[in-house]
């Protein structure tokens, strides 16, 4: 694959960003984009291993030694072929998703991967400006409807495969626009939402329906789509927040993350300030912000709250820091723990580990946050005495991640049963629930996870539905 010695001849160089001080002056994405002559440079690195570890770090089994070949050879449009055969929205993991395959690589050994990620975005954003990408139409309807329940990525990705199995497809989603936390939660810096507008009008194009502004289990019923559909699918997400338990946490000021984006993206969007924030605007303007939890939805904050002129920014982690570079031998191939600096940390923030929240100080609004230091020991937290601190607060966002699927409404009216962990209850290999013609995908059954995983079972899913429906099934697993 690629030149034979090729990783021996050319330099890992992956794409560039916009200079920080410039970048946060905007929502737009600020990636520099390699020319074409770099990018076949790059596929050029990839190696004919004898065992392609990339295969198995990528949850939607992109066939990436393959197009990363065509795309050294110059053939971008069999390259977009290839990734398409496996992945139905290469422009959002190209974006936003965190590359498992690199750090599967085998030229990771040396940290040298090739850039996948890099490449992967390329072949997509070229087959779109090329217009190769049209919707892709079923010969035949098969007389079979479904209902896909939350539109995103898990549920785009089911609804699309059904429809182009033949099926009509319904797409409910109770926000106002497609997309789920791709479109609320994911910053416009990271992924720009019209690339989601341009999948809804494809989808559109092969027949999929979508009911935005409808919540199932309030506007309509689960008992409904039951009667009226021949299978539903939940797909809703894992969208209940981890709540900040320590006293205090009730008071004006303290906001859960999803909360803080959702806005700053509707404003984006072009949204007034009635409809952006019908309960209050929630802006990091001028303020001292704290973002509870080191993950990405942290750093989001982060990029957010620094575009809007946050008087300061620091992010605090409850476990300890993570090492510099890992030990490749006991990790490699799997995903590492190590510290990741994120582009947003890279626009200024202050960052702590192994700090635990007390208490929330003020009184009719938030002034501080009372912490403590802690050391692990086996898995086991304890308090370091006398390391106790108080960090000054206008703003506390709550990134702590999320504990499963909200139940009111579509879970509760569903009857559907759950796991131990609070997910709907359903198996990868027909992704059946406990309720006849009901099936779960994504975030909602496995908890919360990474857009890849949710792609991967939305179109694991749909072809569960098609076998159960028609007995046999042509959608890739």
């Amino acid at each position: 694959m690629g030149k034979e010695t090729g990783f021996l001849e050319f330099e890992r160089q992956d794409r560039g960003y916009a200079n920080p001080q410039e970048r946060v002056k905007h929502y737009k994405e600020f990636v520099i984009p390699p020319e074409e002559p770099a990018l076949r440079t790059q596929a050029a690195r990839c190696m004919n291993c004898g065992i392609p570890y990339c295969h198995n770090g990528c949850p939607v089994n992109n066939i990436i030694p393959d197009w990363n070949h065509l795309v050294y050879e110059g053939d971008w449009q069999n390259a977009l072929e290839v990734l398409h055969s496996t992945n139905n929205f290469p422009e959002f993991t190209g974006r936003i998703c965190p590359a498992p395959c690199e750090a599967s690589c085998t030229l990771n050994i040396i940290d040298q991967p090739v850039t996948i990620k890099s490449i992967e975005c390329a072949i997509v954003d070229r087959g779109w400006k090329e217009g190769w990408i049209q919707p892709q139409i079923a010969d035949r309807k098969t007389g079979r409807s479904v209902a896909v329940i939350g539109s995103g990525p898990a549920g785009m990705a089911c609804a699309q495969q059904l429809a182009r199995a033949g099926h009509s497809v319904t797409l409910f989603e109770k926000a106002d626009r497609a997309g789920g936390l791709l479109r609320y939660g994911i910053p416009d810096f990271k992924m720009e939402k019209h690339l989601i507008n341009r999948r809804v009008t494809q989808m559109e194009a092969e027949g999929v329906t979508f009911r935005t502004s409808t919540e199932v289990g309030v506007d309509v019923s689960v008992k409904s789509l039951k009667e009226n559909f021949d299978a539903v699918v939940l797909a809703g997400g894992a969208e209940n927040p981890r709540p900040l338990q320590i006293p205090g946490a009730e008071l004006p000021g303290v906001h859960f993350a999803m909360d803080f984006l959702t806005q700053q993206n509707k404003r984006n969007a072009g949204d007034d300030e009635e409809r952006a924030a019908p309960r209050g605007t929630l802006k990091a303007t001028g303020k001292h912000v704290l973002v509870i939890g080191g993950g990405d939805t942290g750093s989001d904050c982060v990029g957010t709250s620094n575009r809007q002129g946050a008087a300061s920014v620091t992010q605090l982690e409850i476990m300890p820091k993570p090492p510099e570079k890992e030990d490749k031998a006991l990790t490699w191939p799997d995903w590492p723990l190590k510290l990741r600096t994120s582009t947003s940390h890279e626009e200024g923030v202050e960052r702590d580990w192994a700090v635990l929240t007390k208490r929330v100080t003020g009184d009719n609004e938030v002034t501080g946050l009372e912490c403590v230091r802690v050391e692990w020991n086996n898995g086991q937290m304890e308090e370091v005495p006398g390391s106790e601190f108080t960090l000054k607060a206008d703003l506390i966002l709550l990134a702590m991640g999320f504990v499963g699927p909200r139940k009111a409404g579509l879970l509760d009216q569903s009857g559907v049963a759950l796991d131990l962990r609070g997910n709907v209850a359903a198996n990868v290999a027909d992704y059946a629930t406990s309720e006849d013609i009901v099936f779960a995908c994504g975030d909602m059954r496995r908890g919360q996870s990474l857009v890849v995983w949710a792609i991967r079972e939305g179109r694991q899913a749909a072809r569960a539905v098609d076998l159960a429906l028609m007995g046999v099934s042509d959608l890739p697993r």
